[in-house]
């Protein structure tokens, strides 16, 4: 009657402690899920500050002014646009040869 009592009792304690252990690593996990979760949340709340800012800048008369005047190409009153012609900016690229001389040839003619 003891010996049964006694396999009881440890089968019972065996039980008890798988339960224990098991706990303890559900609750370890769910510690690292909530440290991830608070490491997004620190994210999140940056990028919410960032994009707060973004919007006051875009709401402020400056940026409305500086984006009409550079995307939709409008003046102020008393300005006059100024239009420079395609072939005068193409011009300007070709007045700068590039030279295609090797490189030993450039450091040859730089040195004698």
């Amino acid at each position: 009657m003891k010996k049964i009592l006694f396999v009881i009792a440890i089968t019972a304690s065996i039980f008890i402690i798988n339960s224990l252990v098991r706990s303890i690593y559900d609750l370890w996990g769910k510690q690292d899920l909530i440290t991830k979760a608070q490491d997004e949340l620190v994210r999140e709340k940056k990028e919410n500050q960032d994009l707060k800012s973004k919007l006051s800048q875009a709401q402020s008369s400056k940026f409305v002014e500086e984006e009409a005047r550079n995307k939709l190409l409008l003046i102020k009153p008393g300005e006059q646009q100024v239009i420079i012609p395609q072939d005068l900016l193409s011009s300007s690229d070709s007045a700068k040869k590039k030279d295609t001389r090797p490189n030993f040839r450039k450091w040859w003619d730089l040195f004698f």
